[in-house]
């Protein structure tokens, strides 16, 4: 999986990698050494080539900030995504991304410049996130969950036909195929990300390693010798304008459902309708928080909060009961730095204080969601 490409006047090494194998780890680092580049370029971002190197990263993790933020389920994807890597890697008693970190130490042997050539994870999930759809957002998640457990049937033998996807490609292999969005976002965007970072890594001979999916549309790009706006691609797009409508006027068509219920069918009637809209939103709310095994106080903040917050476009109950959750049980050191062992098993995602808060936002804002999708045919009924 070694390309020569000549552009612009460099020589470019091209190798293509599976992220959880030891060929390719030592293939990396004997072609770095063989061919002593002026620089190395690798598939990271910035962020994950300072988590290589700092093993200390988790310590660092604010997870009231990442709620405020409302960046909850974006780093739950990531780590389930690590999860099923370094699942894969435990199996084969090899690091995730060994082939990285070789290139690293190779790179810093002989005293080449590294280049972090990949886009950030969070830009390449937000722009997946924002173009789908309620539904496809719900399949995408669940999607990672059920996936959780594929490493198990992987053998040694596989990790080689992985040369061919991208990690998250493995994954999402069933949902990529109706959902254009993901290949898009994934594979073609960051070939293009990745290929231009390459082209303008400074030196005359360059070792690029990448996952062997990318290196295909990489030699593409390379090929073409076309400008690419790394700005575009970085670019998160704006929340689509029937989100924005539909985020106003999902509570708007409530209050005026719960003024029907009181104008047409009397006082009785709109007061049934409130306490129907009360109960389920609180109810399957509580339940969410009930399966991410949060805190009582987290359970009674949910509950309470879910039917206010699904009236307020602002806020969700998720994130509410995150927050509690946090201050209830507040995450020490030890858990932040179990996270890299943790996440290896679906109990450890229960049992660390820092992935538990993750689920109690996820799990509360999804029974806030099914709440209102039961309620409204209820109070619908109680008008006709």
């Amino acid at each position: 999986m070694i390309n020569q490409i000549s552009c612009n006047g460099k020589e470019i090494i091209l190798i293509g990698t599976a992220h959880v194998s030891r060929q390719s780890a030592k293939l990396v680092e004997d072609t770095i050494h063989e061919q002593t580049p002026d620089t190395v370029c690798v598939e990271l971002c910035g962020t994950r080539l300072a988590s290589l190197k700092d093993a200390d990263r988790w310590r660092n993790m604010d997870i009231v900030k990442v709620i405020k933020e409302k960046k909850a389920l974006l780093l739950f994807i990531n780590l389930l995504l690590a999860s099923f890597q370094k699942k894969m890697a435990d199996k084969f008693d090899i690091k995730p991304g060994q082939e990285m970190i070789n290139a690293i130490k190779a790179a810093e042997e002989i005293n080449a410049l590294i280049v972090p050539s990949d886009r950030e994870i969070q830009i390449t999930l937000s722009r997946v996130w924002r173009g789908m759809g309620l539904w496809e957002k719900l399949k995408l998640v669940f999607s990672l969950i059920f996936s959780f457990g594929a490493s198990d049937d992987i053998e040694e033998e596989d990790i080689e036909k992985m040369k061919q996807e991208d990690i998250l490609q493995t994954l999402l292999a069933d949902v990529k195929k109706t959902h254009p969005i993901i290949e898009k976002s994934l594979i073609n965007e960051r070939d293009q990300f990745l290929a231009e970072k390459i082209r303008s890594a400074p030196g005359k001979k360059i070792v690029a390693v990448v996952g062997a999916a990318h290196a295909p549309g990489i030699k593409r790009y390379l090929a073409g010798n076309e400008k690419i706006d790394l700005d575009e691609l970085n670019k998160i797009p704006p929340s689509g304008k029937a989100g924005k409508i539909l985020k106003w006027a999902i509570p708007a068509a409530i209050f005026l459902l719960f003024a029907a219920g009181f104008l047409m069918e009397g006082k009785n009637a709109g007061t049934d309708m409130v306490w129907i809209w009360i109960a389920a939103n609180g109810i399957f709310a509580g339940i969410g928080a009930i399966l991410a095994l949060a805190h009582p106080l987290t359970i009674i903040s949910s509950i309470i909060a879910a039917p206010l917050t699904s009236l307020n476009p602002m806020i969700a109950a998720g994130w509410v009961s995150g927050l509690v959750e946090a201050f209830s049980r507040k995450p020490k050191v030890k858990d932040l730095e179990a996270i890299p062992e943790d996440i290896v098993s679906i109990k450890g995602f229960w049992r660390n204080n820092v992935t538990r808060i993750l689920l109690v936002v996820i799990f509360t804002n999804l029974g806030s969601t099914i709440g209102t999708m039961t309620a409204v045919p209820l109070m619908l009924k109680l008008i006709n």
